[in-house]
């Protein structure tokens, strides 16, 4: 079996604290996401939708896609650029 060792990317990111619905929005171009009260914010990625919890990281992808990522994965996989 062979190691592999992610790639040195720089990836946008932001934090959804809950309130900030204009800025995450802003943030994604105002598509692939929803927000309403009952839900809270829904991305939809090419796995299907995921529900961000108030605390994660909304994160950019090399490709352009956006997802949710839970804060103790985002401290344990990236650092300030």
């Amino acid at each position: 079996m062979a190691k592999f060792r992610e790639k040195p990317v720089v990836i946008d990111a932001i934090r959804w604290d809950g309130t900030n619905v204009t800025e995450v929005m802003d943030f994604m171009n105002w598509r692939n996401a929803s927000h309403d009260d009952r839900q809270g914010l829904v991305i939809h990625t090419l796995e299907g939708s995921h529900s961000a919890m108030v605390g994660d990281m909304i994160i950019k992808g090399v490709a352009g896609e956006f997802y949710p990522c839970k804060p103790d994965i985002f401290a344990a996989t990236y650092e300030v650029a």
